[in-house]
């Protein structure tokens, strides 16, 4: 009966959404396609869940002439809940991303934005002058620059390539 045409009237059809996959199925798909392709970034993405993600930002530094630079990338962060903290060799940036509302027994749909606490810590490429250190944050990006030490500057050196 399904789409045929009934004294010159055509008869609508019910269907039914397609059931979602179950835990096993989804584990599944995960594993193939980790053996496609092991080393993917975008394949260790999908392996994310609400319950098992955790907020931990993208960094990048770089020596940039006399700088150290570092950019960390916050969104959703307000810059009064991210700390910064220095020493000669070592950054540790932490923060909290919190929930925008209260949410309680929502029916999601999807969800993939994540809450918490995160703590980062790393090595400097240089000595740096942690009392001359400046942090500016815009548009979920924190760079923070660390002008490098007389000493750090001195040992720098070029090399001819021949």
């Amino acid at each position: 009966m399904a789409g045929e045409k009934t004294k010159g009237t055509k008869v609508a059809t019910k269907t039914e959404p397609s059931r979602a996959l179950t835990s096993f199925h989804e584990m599944e798909r995960w594993f193939e396609d980790f053996l496609r392709s092991p080393f993917s970034p975008s394949r260790w993405r999908r392996l994310r869940t609400p319950d098992l993600e955790e907020v931990s930002p993208s960094i990048d530094i770089f020596t940039e002439k006399d700088n150290v630079i570092v950019k960390a990338e916050l969104p959703g962060i307000k810059k009064e809940d991210i700390d910064v903290s220095i020493t000669d060799h070592t950054m540790r940036i932490s923060g909290e991303k919190k929930r925008e509302e209260k949410t309680e027994k929502k029916d999601y749909y999807w969800e993939e934005r994540s809450y918490g606490s995160f703590v980062r810590s790393f090595q400097l490429p240089a000595e740096v002058q942690t009392d001359k250190a400046s942090a500016k944050f815009k548009d979920g990006v924190l760079e923070i620059t660390i002008p490098k030490t007389e000493e750090a500057k001195k040992k720098e050196k070029k090399v001819a390539v021949e």
